[in-house]
């Protein structure tokens, strides 16, 4: 049987070295310093007043992964329209068009070109890496192509580490964390945890699966090269399987803990699936939040523990709290994308900064740009354009009066137990970017 294991110790500021103390300190300066410079760009800004950023959104809005898709899309249109205007430095109006690609590259590649057709300059993408990967190769190619119509990719949730590696592209920015900071995150409070000497791994067998199971086992192996993995399995993603069978070899396996990164239908599948044989281990999972999956787990409560890893949490305070519950009072769900956020902020101050909306000119402003986003200032890096954003990790628990917005409308919520700063969780630049 597996060992039982103690509840962890909530480490929400915990001391950090002086390379982050210091990184902190030069983004706080460069927020200021970007503040600076957009109060005195005003009369630059002022003419953009009241122009309309148009910003195609391309992801599956039918089939398995739609009720996904269809959140984040209702993410992006809530915060373009909060963020309009007067809630921009640049006085801006943003709107966001859906394209339906039906989760299929190919069909993505025809919503681009079709986007482009209709004068779409800003493309807004995130449900899958290899969809990320083919659109940012047709946007260079574009760019290429046609310098006078230059395009913008931004990718809010594919987190294959290439992307911004050896795929880079001076087009596309990433602003959600990739995989490998992910998984430092998790494997770092995994290894805090005591009585875990054993973990079961089960994917979606496509890119986004096969790497959390690789990065797993190599920042694992340098945490706690003690614990052993017991079982390590794929499985066709969003076809309706049958999740039986895993579940009884995951509590055959003795295992103590449980991880993964699926998400949408699988992963509600999943859960349903251990909870009808009676697997009560941790869970650790990327997506636990994301819609439906908090009604599933409401159904047995706290009797599985289950441990999210995200920029993001149920309770975040400020002005991003506010916009959550108003999506959710609106919509009567959670907003799924908090990257939308920081995706809008980011570009209207670009845009102030430059005076246009010319993606041409936007694009190496936010090269290298710190900017505030949803929780605290944030830098985009230039050398590969990745977000360096701190990752919490939440806990699955009923409400309380420290934590009182639930998730789904269950009465429970995720609870943040840790959190890891950007700069602790950056990966070596290895993208060769070229520049126009």
């Amino acid at each position: 049987m597996p060992v039982a294991m103690r509840s962890p110790q909530v480490v929400l500021r915990r001391p950090i070295g002086r390379s982050v103390r210091l990184f902190h300190i030069a983004l706080l300066n460069g927020v200021l310093g970007a503040s600076a410079a957009a109060a005195a760009a005003e009369s630059v800004a002022g003419p953009l007043a009241g122009q309309t950023v148009r910003m195609a959104f391309i992801d599956p809005l039918s089939g398995p992964a739609a009720d996904i898709g269809r959140n984040s899309l209702r993410s992006w249109q809530f915060m373009a329209e909060r963020r309009s205007g007067a809630g921009n430095p640049a006085g801006l109006r943003f709107i966001v068009a859906g394209f339906d690609n039906k989760g299929s590259p190919q069909e993505s590649l025809n919503a681009l070109k079709v986007a482009i057709d209709q004068g779409f300059r800003y493309i807004v993408q995130g449900n899958g890496s290899g969809v990320a990967a083919a659109i940012s190769d047709a946007v260079a190619r574009h760019n290429q192509r046609h310098p006078e119509q230059t395009v913008l990719h931004i990718n809010y949730a594919a987190t294959d580490p290439a992307l911004t590696n050896e795929k880079c592209s001076f087009w596309h920015f990433r602003i959600d964390a990739d995989t490998a900071m992910k998984m430092r995150a998790l494997t770092a409070f995994m290894a805090e945890q005591p009585g875990l000497d054993s973990v079961y791994l089960l994917n979606q067998n496509y890119a986004h699966g096969q790497q959390f199971s690789r990065y797993f086992r190599d920042a694992m192996a340098q945490q706690r090269p003690d614990v052993q993995i017991v079982g390590d399995e794929l499985h066709p993603p969003f076809q309706g399987v049958d999740f039986t069978r895993y579940a009884r070899r995951v509590k055959a396996s003795g295992a103590h803990a449980l991880a993964t990164g699926n998400w949408g239908s699988d992963l509600r599948d999943l859960v349903r699936a251990l909870q009808k044989e009676g697997v009560t281990i941790p869970l650790y999972a990327y997506y636990p939040g994301l819609k439906g999956v908090p009604e599933v787990l409401a159904q047995t409560g706290e009797r599985m523990p289950v441990y999210q890893v995200a920029y993001h949490h149920s309770n975040q305070e400020g002005p991003i709290g506010e916009l959550a519950a108003a999506f959710r009072q609106r919509y009567g769900e959670d907003m799924a994308v908090y990257a939308s956020y920081d995706g809008i902020e980011m570009l209207a101050q670009a845009m102030a900064d430059v005076g246009s909306t010319d993606p041409a000119r936007v694009a190496p402003r936010l090269s290298g740009m710190i900017f505030k986003g949803f929780n605290g200032p944030v830098h985009l890096r230039a050398d590969d354009h990745q977000l360096q954003k701190g990752q919490y990790i939440s806990r699955w628990q009923k409400v309380d009066a420290q934590h009182p917005r639930s998730a789904g409308g269950t009465g429970y919520t995720f609870a943040p137990v840790k959190f890891l700063h950007g700069a602790e969780l950056s990966s070596p630049v290895r993208c060769q970017m070229a520049r126009p």
